[in-house]
């Protein structure tokens, strides 16, 4: 298991988990410790924009970090079972003793093992995968190979999507980007940059995606009377950033 140094601090009333002083894997707002603090882990929920509900009844995190996507999905989609893959059990019990991690291994199942080696044996699919793992250096190693996005792709339902945190300012994400587009035949689609630098690239292989700007700008604001969380800034800067034909996303 990985050795890392792990650091918590707080500052204006959020809290953040370190891998090293100058690299941020994940923070928590106190008061609202459900709430998705870092706007890249909101843009990785865009994929409820995507599907139709009750969509997803199973969803696969991998990476846990400070557990913020597995607590919004946990709270805000009490139907969806989660299982979290962590590599590292440190982080585990730091999501649990400083993070408010709930423990309910009945909807939120964690296992400590290595994502990579989890995705590419094979074994259960998913309506929802959501990537978002890194070391200490910020590298994502083999979680950032043409056979792990294949693997991800052969685990997920008819409907199903994976949603890929990438470090867009970081170099060799052109490359990750043309993978990803490999894997899955094209039917991906990078997000705008966050202004943290983050990109998500969202990819399917299943059902089609075939939905009007008008139409994600109504299923935002849905999201946001439901659960608190603002996409709409997000469809904003996707249409304004790909300009796609017929004013539409499809994917």
């Amino acid at each position: 298991m990985p050795r890392q140094s792990i650091e918590i601090s707080e500052k204006s009333g959020v809290r953040y988990l370190h891998f090293s002083a100058a690299w941020v894997q994940g923070a928590m707002r106190i008061q609202r410790p459900y709430a998705l603090e870092l706007p890249y882990t909101r843009e990785m929920m865009a994929g409820l924009l995507l599907r139709d509900p009750p969509w997803p009844r199973q969803a696969l995190l991998i990476g846990l970090g400070a557990g913020s996507l597995a607590k919004f999905v946990y709270h805000h989609l009490p139907a969806t079972k989660i299982t979290a893959i962590e590599i590292d059990p440190q982080v585990v019990l730091v999501a649990r003793l400083h993070f408010r991690l709930p423990d309910d291994p009945c909807r939120l199942r964690i296992v400590v093992a290595d994502g990579a080696e989890y995705m590419l044996r094979g074994g259960a699919s998913y309506d929802y995968i959501l990537v978002d793992g890194f070391d200490r250096h910020a590298r994502a190693g083999v979680l950032d190979t043409l056979p792990f996005y294949q693997a991800c792709r052969a685990r997920l339902n008819s409907g199903g999507l994976v949603a890929i945190n990438l470090l867009g300012r970081e170099r060799g994400f052109a490359a990750s980007v043309d993978r990803i587009t490999q894997a899955f035949d094209g039917r991906s689609l990078a997000f705008p940059s966050c202004d943290s630098g983050n990109t998500i690239v969202f990819a399917t292989a299943g059902d089609p995606v075939d939905l009007s700007f008008a139409d994600l700008a109504e299923r935002a604001r849905q999201c946001r009377q439901e659960t608190g969380l603002n996409l709409l800034p997000t469809v904003a800067r996707l249409q304004k950033a790909h300009g796609l034909p017929g004013d539409r996303l499809v994917l």
